[in-house]
């Protein structure tokens, strides 16, 4: 009988370190290794931060993986299965998604795999700042076998054991590991079947559309410290902004949440960046004209 594949699915809210868990652990696991990402809008961002890596990408775009894309990835499991024959795969969801949905069709309409785990990463300054939980990052917790407290460095020694307290209020068995950056032993987050015996119920499955999202796309070169300047003063409503950005010294990959933001040289032939955010649609015209004041005109 053939084993069935195991399935990890990462999870966690906008800008939590999600895609950074994958990089970390691509970087140093060696096992074979395939990876489902579900992304905002057109641009897959996040597919082309972990493209290079000897790995196998299948890419869910326009949609949410938990609802209306589950015939699109129950499409993608087999094929990858039947193709790649990974030891592993790897799921990662946009920070909307309600990862029983996912959970349910894995046990039910994926007989060839079996869930391993959930891991949730959940930012330690963000749960500080902003320490109301929504529906959705209140699920994202709920739903894990292990919490990730990523972003640890960012808040005071002092605050970190009330944030595990919180979580553990929320979710009482799930083990929780501390991280500056996601960086975490691999072993630690697969090989957790027994965890995952019992049977999940069809979920109740609704989408809090409060967020929306544009795109910017340009081929010019961007003035660095006037991006930055930029960067500094992007509205509130913004909560996650990401892309690729083209400096004179080369392009660099871009990741803002709610405030905080940094620069890693990165290698892009083009400016692309994705903005996430409540109500933006009404800033968008701001954004993008402050962002057109950055270009190097040459």
């Amino acid at each position: 009988m053939q084993p069935r594949t195991p399935i990890t699915l990462i999870t966690g809210p906008l800008g939590s370190g999600k895609t950074t868990l994958l990089r970390h652990i691509l970087d140093i696991h060696p096992a074979k290794i395939a990876i489902v990402m579900n992304e905002f809008g057109e641009i897959a961002i996040d597919t082309k931060v972990i493209e290079g890596k000897n790995v196998r990408i299948a890419e869910l775009g326009g949609g949410c993986v938990c609802c209306s894309l589950l015939g699109e990835f129950e499409a993608a499991i087999g094929e990858i299965i039947e193709k790649v024959a990974p030891d592993r795969i790897v799921v990662e969801t946009t920070g909307l998604a309600e990862p029983e949905a996912l959970v349910f069709n894995i046990q039910e309409a994926l007989p060839q795999c079996r869930l391993d785990g959930v891991i949730s990463v959940i930012d330690a300054d963000m749960l500080v700042r902003f320490p109301e939980l929504g529906h959705t990052t209140r699920l994202q917790i709920e739903g894990a076998d292990i919490l990730l407290l990523n972003k640890i460095d960012l808040v005071e020694p002092a605050q970190i054991e009330p944030l595990e307290t919180k979580l553990h209020e929320i979710n009482p068995t799930a083990a929780i590991v501390r991280t500056e950056r996601c960086r975490v032993d691999p072993e630690l987050l697969f090989g957790i079947p027994q965890l995952r015996e019992k049977k999940v119920s069809p979920p109740k499955h609704k989408h809090h559309l409060e967020f929306e999202w544009f795109t910017f796309g340009s081929k010019k070169t961007f003035s660095r410290d006037c991006f930055e300047r930029f960067a500094d003063s992007l509205p509130a409503a913004v909560i996650r902004a990401k892309g690729f950005v083209r400096f004179a010294d080369g392009a660099h990959l871009f990741n803002f949440v709610a405030g905080r933001w940094d620069l890693e040289p990165f290698e892009s032939a083009e400016t692309q960046l994705v903005f996430i955010g409540k109500k933006i649609a009404a800033e968008k015209s701001t954004i993008l004209g402050a962002l057109a004041e950055c270009i190097v005109e040459k």
